[in-house]
């Protein structure tokens, strides 16, 4: 079974919490404070392993959740930061932040790594909070939760050439014949489900991959078919082989299905327009085939070239092949996505969006305020409500972030009950 499309769950590791201790101190009564940092949490970054060809792993193992940090501990030593999961990948991995469609990496090369879900920092120690006015704090932090997605994994084959056209024009045959690759084939339509790849190498000793890719028909771009199924793979290719059955004899004219599958390409993506294309006329050892070549040849114009062949006799498969090498030395790639971030070493890639405010302001049915955002929650997450200090720490950072201010905005008097998260408090103005 093939699998070129999941859902998974990946979480970054938490960091470790930051402690509170004491040493003995002559001159401070409740000794200096010892409490050491938090580790942090390990990522968890996608590899690619260039051995894998489908993401059939994660049908089975769907959630990927990274070790969290050390904690602190006494003698002001540090907790130890947690291994980064690695999770090993087929080259050709698209990976999608599901709640925004927005891509997170797009991994091809043999060792390429991607952090998915980054880890949470360690949380700082008492020693770290002590100053003049409060020279041994009872105070310190919790480890920052690590980043929690679910994401949307795609593979799209990686392929210098790809075979398009209708079920049964003979692309399995095509490819069985100038490859090593020993795709299924039988008379009927559907005979290949699942993308076949194969490395050609021209008499000439130059080489190029081509994949063999399931059969279009009309309304594919809608997902009619096997639609965005096959037509996610075609994104990668460099050259578009476009074989067409020219002997007719399933019925269907052989101009109609050039302008079909043509028009299917265009629909799905645009940029699938840009790439070259190279038209082979299969089935040329067959009746009738001389005949609509020529009528074909009238209707697409003297301008395009078209390259007459059978793949079962292996007639006109040399030219053919040097053709589509000779298109591949002038035909640049054509990247999937402009907006990642680039790495200067080309080992790591990976893009994270924007946070959001750091706060917003609700209000619940029984008139409760609820305080909601990414940086407060992160705040509250991190805060150790079992100790004063830590309570009042963090009513000090909500003040210093406006949450006060904003709250009166809103409407908020003395006694009005204020939620984040599962911690309830009364406002005081």
């Amino acid at each position: 079974m093939f699998v070129d499309h999941v859902k998974i769950y990946v979480k970054g590791g938490d960091g470790g919490d930051g402690m509170v201790a004491f040493r003995r101190e002559k001159y401070v009564p409740n000794g200096g404070p010892a409490g050491g940092d938090g580790g942090h949490g390990g990522n968890v970054v996608f590899e690619v392993e260039e051995g894998l060809r489908t993401l059939m792993d994660f049908r089975y193992k769907r959630h990927f959740k990274a070790d969290r940090g050390e904690h602190g501990m006494s003698k002001g030593m540090h907790g130890k930061r947690a291994d980064d999961l690695i999770v090993k990948v087929p080259p050709g991995t698209v990976v999608m932040n599901e709640e925004t469609g927005a891509v997170i990496a797009d991994l091809v090369e043999h060792g390429q790594q991607a952090i998915i879900a980054k880890a949470g920092r360690g949380g700082r120690g008492n020693s770290r909070f002590a100053t003049p006015a409060n020279p041994a704090p009872e105070l310190s932090e919790k480890g920052e939760p690590g980043q929690e997605l679910n994401v949307i994994l795609e593979l799209k084959v990686l392929a210098d050439v790809g075979l398009v056209g209708f079920p049964s024009v003979g692309k399995s045959t095509l490819l069985s014949v100038v490859s090593a690759a020993k795709p299924k084939i039988g008379a009927y339509h559907f005979t290949t489900i699942v993308p076949n790849l194969g490395m050609i190498e021209t008499d000439d000793h130059r080489s190029f991959a081509m994949a063999d890719l399931p059969g279009l028909i009309e309304g594919a771009h809608q997902g009619v078919g096997l639609g965005h199924q096959f037509l996610r793979h075609i994104e990668r290719t460099r050259v578009i082989v476009h074989v067409i059955d020219m002997s007719g004899m399933e019925g269907r004219d052989p101009y109609e299905d050039y302008l079909t599958i043509n028009e299917e390409l265009k629909q799905y993506n645009l940029r699938l327009t840009e790439r070259p294309q190279i038209i082979v006329a299969n089935k040329m050892d067959m009746p009738d085939a001389e005949e609509n070549l020529e009528e074909f040849r009238k209707k697409v114009g003297e301008d395009v070239q078209i390259f007459p062949i059978s793949a079962v006799s292996r007639q006109g498969l040399k030219e053919l092949l040097f053709a589509i090498a000779d298109l591949l030395e002038v035909t640049p790639e054509f990247p999937l996505y402009d907006d990642l971030e680039e790495q200067s070493d080309a080992t790591v890639m990976y893009k994270h969006e924007a946070k959001g405010e750091d706060f917003e302001i609700t209000r619940d049915d029984d008139g409760t305020f609820i305080i909601s955002g990414y940086a407060i929650e992160r705040l509250f997450k991190m805060t150790d409500f079992s100790r004063e200090d830590g309570i009042r720490r963090f009513a000090r950072q909500l003040r210093a972030m406006g949450v006060d201010e904003a709250l009166r905005e809103r409407g908020a008097q003395d006694g009005d009950t204020v939620r984040l998260q599962e911690f309830e408090f009364e406002f005081i103005d």
